[in-house]
């Protein structure tokens, strides 16, 4: 069985820096990390794979800089990892960015399976996965909180419906993402990245791609935009009240108005 996982690098703190022009994050020049929620759909697919055979391939859209957590991925088990990187893709929004993967994902070969995290940790959207799937135009679940089985023709998984846990059957090809917690995703190998330390990471632009359209990528390609953007501001001041119950009382409900919380 071929497993395709997509995972994405994100900030790892708060403080990062923002294009006044474009409005999106500057991630060359910020601390990253690998997407904890791909930490669970990794899991998911090498248990598959143990069940079943076959390979795990990760794929990334990011700068050259994402090679970082692709290898993370390889030294967890990973047997592939590719790289989609270009500056026509920049400042991509959750279609452009799925559209993108999509084309990727195409020109990488055919796959059974295709797993994705529930979400991202600096999108919070949950929109790539399932778009990813509609443009490949592949069945697709979301919110999987539970793999069921597995046979070379179907996926049976049971779908966190908030008040209900739905059970689906699913022809493949077909994509899912995954609840955290499916499963506890395993530790990095110190042994498997001396065995891997020197095995390449596939490399693609928007050349590589079947489709070359720059108004289909990045900011061209993308039919919302972000208005503003801002990093949250941190404040020390605070203020020191004194006085009885009463009092007390008093000066809280006068800051609270005043503040028009209230």
């Amino acid at each position: 069985m071929k497993i395709l996982v997509c995972i994405k690098q994100v900030p790892s703190t708060t403080t990062v820096e923002i294009d006044e022009v474009t409005g999106v994050l500057k991630r060359d020049s910020a601390e990253s990390k690998m997407n904890p929620y791909d930490l669970f759909a990794l899991e998911t697919a090498f248990r598959i794979r143990e069940e079943k055979g076959g390979t795990v391939t990760v794929l990334t859209m990011g700068p050259p800089q994402a090679k970082i957590a692709l290898q993370e991925a390889v030294n967890m088990g990973a047997d592939e990892a590719c790289l989609l990187t270009d500056r026509k893709f920049a400042g991509a929004d959750v279609v452009a960015t799925s559209y993108t993967l999509a084309q990727g994902i195409k020109k990488l070969g055919a796959f059974d399976l295709l797993i994705c995290g529930k979400q991202t940790t600096d999108g919070d959207t949950a929109q790539v996965g399932a778009e990813v799937a509609e443009f490949l135009n592949w069945p697709h679940a979301a919110n999987v909180s539970h793999v069921e089985s597995v046979t070379d023709e179907y996926i049976n998984v049971s779908v966190n419906m908030e008040l209900v846990i739905q059970q689906q059957q699913i022809t493949l090809p077909c994509l899912i993402t995954v609840e955290k917690d499916i499963y506890t995703p395993r530790l990095p190998s110190y042994k498997r990245k001396l065995q891997t330390i020197n095995q390449p990471v596939q490399v693609m632009t928007l050349k590589d791609l079947t489709d070359q359209d720059e108004n289909h990528y990045g900011l061209n390609g993308s039919p919302t935009q972000v208005e503003k953007i801002f990093p949250p501001i941190h404040t020390t001041e605070k203020q020191v009240m004194t006085g009885t119950s009463a009092e007390l009382t008093d000066q809280l409900f006068e800051l609270l108005t005043a503040m028009k919380m209230i």
